[in-house]
């Protein structure tokens, strides 16, 4: 169910764009622990359960690895926990690094949750006009990735049918693993020429030439639209006003509880839970028709 990626496109970059800006470049930790919560359900909602576990296994150990390895090189801070070879760890360090892993694993969630979303044919609509061969390269870069990946498993499906690595041998199976990929290899270079030579055909670039399209600007996008920037704009003004202003460095500092700062955490976290929202309202809806019929 991808019910959010129904609406149009240039909302969806928006919104994206929105939450990605704040991410990335507010340090305030209940923003930061808002686009987490928000980027995994989101993600949760487009997986199948059974890739849960398989991400966790992924995202877990990348955030320890960062919180871990900030203290180790970061020695800044004014409250020593420990030395190691003559350096002091500190809890500031350390509390940054947590900062970073919790910032670092949503940028990962919420740029996953882009590429699920945002769909090539769908970034040649907002940009094919603008700047139609860049365009077309960071589409075809952006669909590279999945498809390669499916690709390689449909040739090691086949390869391991013929018997090929039935072989205990290290050598044997490093052999066969390398013949994939040189398979892959020349798989990728043909399928990017076959695409170019089919783009240019079809006059893609040509000035004057026109587009069809399924996409289009509807009124419950307006109201989406509305309310992303409403909520962004709200954010950015009590980040410009200091109400969100936190530092780790070189004392943490005390967390802004007042009234603007509350209302404003709830803004961006409406903002960070309104896709998770509609594919739950999504999924409800089919429910009810199905239960329906």
């Amino acid at each position: 169910m991808k019910a959010f990626g129904n609406y149009h496109p240039a909302v969806l970059m928006v919104y994206f764009l929105s939450v990605l800006l704040v991410a990335m470049f507010v340090t305030n930790p209940v923003l930061q622990l808002s686009a987490l919560s928000g980027g995994a359900l989101f993600a949760m909602a487009l997986e199948r359960p059974g890739n849960w576990a398989r991400d966790g296994a992924f995202y877990v150990p990348l955030f320890f690895m960062v919180a871990v390895t900030n203290p180790l090189f970061s020695h800044n801070g004014v409250t020593p926990l420990f030395f190691l070879n003559g350096n002091p760890v500190t809890l500031e360090a350390f509390v940054y690094g947590i900062a970073i892993g919790v910032m670092v694993i949503g940028v990962i969630l919420w740029c996953k949750c882009y590429s699920r979303i945002m769909t090539s044919d769908k970034f040649l609509y907002l940009f094919g006009r603008i700047i139609p061969k860049l365009s077309l390269v960071l589409s075809m870069a952006l669909r590279f990735i999945p498809m390669f990946k499916r690709q390689m498993h449909r040739v090691s499906r086949a390869r391991r049918a013929m018997g090929l690595y039935a072989a205990d041998s290290f050598t044997d199976k490093l052999k066969s693993r390398m013949s994939v990929f040189m398979a892959m290899i020349a798989w990728s270079l043909e399928n990017a020429m076959e695409t170019a030579a089919s783009m240019k055909a079809r006059g893609y670039g040509i000035k004057g030439r026109t587009n069809f399209s399924l996409f289009r600007f509807t009124a419950r996008d307006g109201v989406l639209l509305s309310v992303c920037i409403l909520l962004l704009g709200v954010t950015l003004v009590g980040t410009a006003m200091g109400e969100m202003a936190f530092y780790y460095y070189p004392r943490i500092s005390h967390l802004n509880v007042t009234p603007l700062a509350l209302f404003l955490y709830g803004a961006f976290g409406i903002l960070s839970f309104l896709p998770f929202f509609v594919e739950i309202k999504g999924a409800l809806i089919w429910k009810y028709y199905v239960w329906k019929m």
